[in-house]
């Protein structure tokens, strides 16, 4: 089997403009597909039974996908570095495919990875494919990563586009190749997942795709901030596992907008404008790793969150009695999704009315969602808390029940997910009940005053500021 490829499959679970594997599969060589389960069981810091059981089903569907082209996914759990070392032996393996993974986990990962194949005198082949340009591609004038947004997005337009990689016509696996069966949540001891997850696998995806280019791309524009409108192309998840590839998203963004009238192609660009954002984060995220446990803005390192911790659970549990943002958590506990604007409203009203360190936040979320994206999540968090790279300012606090009348005017998103306030009109969610009074018997009254609150977090950011510095 000396012209036996591994291509390792990570974050990116398909067949079609995958880099490694087409780059694994080029020349006719046997190809052992394989995707390595970690041990951990019980909990995880970073994931939770929604994105576990999707992931399953990805799997199962890159299975089938891998078989009608001749090949089958070989499952191994373990440490990835010692699995990877024990298949390259078994089936001597002239070289390891892989697409590099933008967090610093996977990136320690690599590194141990390139010293296993110096030890064992095989090719490693790392690609590009979770992003569109990656770690230093896009650097200011002094060769420095961005800290901002547009200058960002400015820049990385400039720079030239690849255009997707093509489907392997046919792949060959070694039958003599073990594996072990498919996983299920029991593999990490996990209870059952939120019942509304969305269908897993490469052909879901792509027909979600299909859909919101041909019926959703030309309103996203307008309708995008609006929760209780089913106005956003629900991808997140498809790119979080790589059930897309990036670059074919790009180019049938590109493809469909010359088809649109103008207005239409100012929508598809706030979308593109949307999947860059994703592309920022991921690059503070390789510049600057150490934002997963510190504030990204140097003047609020070491912020000190007062918050009554017994208040968290209220929030987790959407029974705060602030009607947006129990509508947001539940809607998480419900389906492992939560839309973007109520990602914002809810973790500002944590971090600025509650006063609770935005890191329980961001860790609740990537246990909670089906999309959970390290980068991105980390990015929206410090965001929202006023300490990430190109934040709200700190003095720019949401106010629920103004973010209820903009952006769910009728009140269709509350009552979907607050059954409780289902027979009042919209406007009983546009400003608080009087002090102490319920908005339904069955509802609690609001745990804090937002204006104290906010009056609070003005008091707190300011004194931090001034604090001298060691």
């Amino acid at each position: 089997m000396a012209g036996t490829h591994i291509h390792w499959f990570r974050r990116d679970l398909r067949v079609s403009d995958n880099s490694a594997l087409c780059a694994a599969s080029a020349g006719g060589a046997m190809v052992v597909p394989v995707f390595i389960l970690s041990e951990w069981s019980g909990n995880h810091r970073w994931t939770g039974p929604a994105r576990q059981q999707f992931l399953c089903g990805c799997l199962e569907s890159l299975d089938g996908n891998l078989r009608s082209l001749g090949a089958r996914l070989i499952i191994r759990q373990g440490d990835a570095v010692a699995e990877l070392e024990k298949l390259a032996l078994e089936v001597r393996a002239g070289a390891i495919f892989f697409n590099r993974d933008p967090d610093p986990f996977g990136r320690e990962t690599e590194r141990r990875l390139a010293e296993l194949a110096g030890r064992l005198g095989i090719t490693l082949h790392g690609m590009k494919d979770v992003c569109i340009h990656e770690r230093g591609d896009v650097l200011n004038g002094s060769g420095e990563p961005f800290r901002v947004f547009t200058p960002y997005s400015k820049a990385w337009a400039k720079v030239p586009r690849p255009q997707p990689v093509p489907k392997p016509r046919a792949l060959s696996t070694p039958e003599t190749v073990g594996s072990l069966p498919l996983p299920s949540l029991a593999t990490w001891r996990l209870p059952g997942p939120p019942t509304d997850l969305p269908e897993a696998g490469e052909k879901a995806a792509r027909e979600r795709l299909r859909r919101f280019l041909h019926n959703g791309l030309e309103g996203y524009g307008a309708g995008r901030n609006f929760p209780g409108t089913p106005s956003t192309a629900r991808l997140s998840q498809d790119l979080r596992f790589g059930l897309l590839g990036i670059r074919e998203v790009f180019d049938q963004v590109a493809r469909r907008t010359e088809e649109l009238p103008a207005a239409g192609r100012d929508s598809a660009a706030k979308f593109s404008s949307e999947l860059v954002w994703r592309e920022f984060y991921m690059q503070v995220l390789w510049h600057f790793p150490d934002v997963l446990q510190h504030e990204f803005h140097p003047a609020f390192r070491g912020m000190e969150w007062p918050g009554d911790p017994g208040r968290f659970d209220a929030w987790r549990l959407g029974q705060t009695g602030f009607p947006i943002v129990d509508a947001g958590m539940r809607e998480l506990l419900a389906t492992g999704f939560m839309h973007n604007r109520t990602r914002m409203i809810t973790a500002m009203f944590l971090t600025k009315d509650l006063h609770l360190d935005w890191r329980l936040g961001e860790a609740y979320f990537m246990r909670a969602l089906c999309d959970g994206e390290i980068a991105s999540n980390n990015g929206g968090w410090q965001w929202s808390a006023g300490t990430g790279a190109d934040a709200a300012p700190y003095f720019r606090i949401q106010n629920p029940w103004t973010q209820t009348r903009r952006y769910d005017p009728e009140g269709a998103y509350i009552k979907a997910w607050i059954p409780e306030l289902r027979d009042l009109p919209a406007q009983a969610f546009f400003e608080p009940p009087e002090p102490g009074r319920r908005l339904a018997p069955n509802y609690p009254a609001p745990i804090v005053d937002h204006d104290l609150a906010r009056q609070v977090t003005l008091k707190l950011f300011a004194a931090h500021k001034q604090a001298p510095r060691s």
